[in-house]
């Protein structure tokens, strides 16, 4: 079990699909990484030597990935929470950020619709 970055990648995937199940590296970056290190992206994870999970290992500490993006992504968000900015605002209400509209759609990012009862009657005296 190849372990990178404190993530278990998977043995039964290629090396450069493998690496994206480390959070803040996507394909573009672990195709960069591959070809920085000189491993061929269609190597399976099973087939990598333990030289090249090391190489691979140093290559991705590099970047900014797993609990420093997350932590600085969190920090980013209380930032302007604080500050009092519009997006601020928008991430305390639970509501979307970028723009879009919330008079239909946007369910994602408020949650399921709250129950109303129709027709509901109040008891009679």
């Amino acid at each position: 079990m190849a372990r990178i970055a404190g993530v278990n990648i998977p043995l039964n995937k290629r090396a450069e699909i493998g690496l994206t199940y480390v959070y803040g590296i996507g394909q573009s970056t672990a195709q960069e990484i591959l070809d920085q290190v000189g491993i061929d992206r269609n190597t399976q994870v099973k087939d990598l030597t333990e030289d090249e999970v090391i190489k691979l290992r140093d290559a991705v500490e590099q970047h900014e990935v797993e609990g420093d993006l997350r932590r600085e992504r969190s920090q980013n968000v209380k930032r302007l929470m604080e500050i009092g900015s519009y997006r601020g605002l928008r991430h305390r209400r639970g509501l979307p950020v970028r723009g879009q509209r919330t008079k239909t759609n946007a369910r994602g990012r408020k949650g399921p619709r709250r129950m109303s009862v129709a027709g509901k009657k109040k008891p009679a005296k």
